[in-house]
């Protein structure tokens, strides 16, 4: 059965680091577009971060350019996200997920996890 897991969540002072961790079973991790979406409280889903399957570029929202970087041990099927300079307007509930492609990472993915919260906040 396809799971994906994330950890790392957490509350956290601006300006501080994160690092989220997700694993996945049952499928492999290279046979998709993999990366992060997150959802703010009454906000729509938004992609943070994919890394495409047909060049395995990574692909970065403007809203995260050069503060968030992905990384992916497909081997291990572990994928990571670690977040700089954080800042209150970060906060929302992330996902690893999959998808066909990277534009359907947050609006229509295969597989994703329960979500890990993270709250930036003084």
């Amino acid at each position: 059965q396809e799971q994906m897991v994330e950890s790392g969540g957490g509350l956290v002072q601006p300006g501080s680091s994160l690092r989220l961790s997700c694993t996945g079973s049952g499928f492999r991790f290279d046979d998709y577009s993999i990366g992060w979406f997150r959802q703010a409280p009454g906000k729509q889903r938004e992609a943070v971060v994919c890394i495409s399957s047909s060049d395995r570029l990574a692909y970065y929202g403007d809203a995260v350019k050069d503060r968030f970087a992905i990384y992916v041990d497909a081997a291990k099927n572990f994928l990571g996200l670690n977040m700089n300079s954080l800042q209150p307007n970060v906060t929302a509930v992330y996902y690893c997920a999959t998808a066909l492609s990277c534009p359907l990472l947050s609006s229509d993915p295969l597989y994703w996890g329960q979500g890990t919260q993270v709250t930036v906040s003084s």
